[in-house]
């Protein structure tokens, strides 16, 4: 019990801590402030008074909501005696190969680097900058040569990284459970199973409405439809981070999502965030880094040749530019294993006095990666908006997708909950794949790695998201992509390769994902 108290202590010590250095609170202090001419507010009653006035005026359901935000990416609580480096990451061996791995990216952006003899930034002529600007709104007009340019790495070579992971506890006399796990990740993680799952998604379950259901016996679905738009419009009405998060489990209709998106994301834009992004801009215009031309290739090889979001690619290069100038997101790293890669002012190198932050936000862009941003420019057309919304995103979840961690929500734990579900839940399927030479994980990984953006059709993968918000885990990814597996289990069982089976699983975007998970998760045998 006194344990619990001094966590708690600790948590609020740290919050307040927080919240201090943040624009709500000197937003907080002018309107205590200026409340103190108003006549209802007296001196005998001063604290009580203050604390009625910012419940009436709205401030006292904005402060929930930054706290509510901050408790929603505060790690869980460790021991008072813990090193500081257990908060990013608790296990030795997953924080060296999280540091192995960021050594072997650096050599390849650095022998990029010098292959190419291209600094890793510059100051941009007057002229460059005078015709950046210019071009702002249509730079997906621009052709530059890119052809030297590769990506730093793919999911598939992050795969292999993790397909070698070990435990070296484990190495001599592992557990029996843990020797018949037949799937390529090999590292003792505790994830649910399916009963678990079951009471953590039970709002997804086959007697509750849901958005994406078109048969539902129990409810006509435009009779839900319409209740639950009208609980959504309460739901804004009231300004409700809690309530917003709880609400879209049951998914969000098209109408509202932009607002219960950004209220659970505690994203107001008010004039100095504005502000803050047109500083990045500038930041942008004047600096050239390596990175820009990393981002410029990626938009080219992926966005720009999908069929939804071609459209968007002037956004997503002034989102993903922005992004890469940003060093608040370096704030991510205390709960993140990764950390943020260093470089040398030339001549320098070594002294930490003359280090910086390279790219300054502390993350390389790989292949794939401005998929991430792509499904929110259906959401959100105004850039600064846009931009706060999928910086959100990304230091609450999408970062746990490229980096090597213990974290149920981390990329190691979803491949291990995916291959978990198949071999215990369909084992005649794994084993079939598996004897083919067909490791189901080296067809899903890419989609989770992606969070199937680009593989699921938009208005499919917008109401997947739903629910990593509602949720707050990214765990119902690797439960989609079991259900994949089992919805074409029948298809699989007839292949004879790798490569057949990469086929009866290349298009998803005629699939439907609500039905897939509750058939999967509440219809499957346990």
């Amino acid at each position: 019990m006194l344990q619990e108290e001094s966590d708690l202590s600790l948590i609020i010590a740290q919050i307040v801590q927080k919240l201090k250095g943040s624009n709500l609170y000197a937003q907080l202090e002018r309107q205590a402030w200026a409340s103190l001419q108003r006549p209802e507010i007296k001196l005998e009653s001063l604290k009580e008074d203050i604390k009625e006035f910012f419940k009436i005026s709205g401030w006292e359901k904005k402060l929930q909501n930054a706290v509510y935000s901050e408790l929603s990416v505060f790690p869980l609580p460790s021991h008072p005696a813990a090193p500081p480096e257990h908060l990013k990451e608790p296990l030795v061996y997953m924080r060296k190969a999280q540091g192995s791995w960021e050594k072997r990216i650096l050599k390849s952006l650095n022998s990029m680097c010098t292959e190419l003899s291209i600094p890793l930034a510059r100051k941009r002529p007057v002229g460059e900058q005078k015709e950046l600007l210019n071009k702002w709104n249509e730079m997906g007009t621009d052709e530059p040569d890119l052809s030297l340019f590769r990506p730093v790495y793919a999911p598939k070579d992050f795969l292999e990284v993790l397909i070698n992971l070990r435990n070296p506890n484990y190495e001599n006399g592992d557990s029996l459970s843990f020797r018949t796990h037949l799937g390529l990740i090999q590292v003792p993680l505790k994830v649910k199973d399916i009963p678990e799952l079951k009471e953590f998604f039970v709002e997804l379950g086959l007697t509750t409405g849901q958005l994406g259901i078109d048969d539902s016996t129990q409810v006509p679905p435009e009779l839900f439809e319409n209740e639950h738009v009208r609980i959504g419009q309460k739901v804004l009405a009231e300004q409700d981070s809690a309530a917003a998060q709880q609400y879209v489990r049951q998914g969000s209709p098209t109408a509202l999502r932009a607002e219960l998106w950004a209220l659970i994301l505690n994203i107001s834009s008010q004039p100095e965030d504005i502000l803050y992004y047109e500083q990045l801009k500038t930041n942008v215009i004047q600096h050239d880094l390596l990175v820009d031309s990393l981002i410029y290739k990626d938009v080219k090889l992926t966005a720009s040749n999908d069929d939804y979001y071609f459209v968007f690619e002037d956004y997503l290069y002034q989102v993903l530019l922005c992004f890469s100038r940003d060093t608040s997101v370096l704030g991510h790293f205390a709960y993140s294993s990764a950390s943020p890669p260093k470089s040398y002012i030339r001549g320098k190198l070594g002294l930490e006095e003359y280090a910086v932050f390279y790219p300054p936000n502390g993350v390389i862009p790989f292949h794939g990666f401005s998929m991430y941003v792509a499904p929110l420019c259906f959401l959100y057309h105004e850039p600064s908006k846009l931009y706060q919304i999928f910086r959100e995103m990304y230091v609450r979840f999408f970062f746990r997708l490229h980096s090597i961690s213990s974290h149920p929500s981390g990329i190691v734990s979803l491949c291990l909950l995916f291959e978990t579900l198949l071999q215990t839940y369909l084992p005649q399927l794994f084993y079939h794949l598996r004897e083919i030479g067909a490791q189901p994980l080296r067809i899903s990984f890419k989609w989770m790695v992606r969070a199937f953006s680009g593989y699921l059709a938009t208005d499919q993968l917008l109401l997947l998201w739903d629910r990593i918000l509602g949720y707050n885990t990214l765990e119902i990814l690797a439960v989609l992509a079991a259900a994949v597996f089992a919805f074409r289990a029948v298809n699989l069982m007839e292949v004879t390769s790798l490569a057949a089976a990469e086929a009866v699983l290349a298009d998803l975007s005629t699939l439907k994902v609500m039905p897939l998970l509750q058939i999967f998760l509440f219809a499957t045998v346990t």
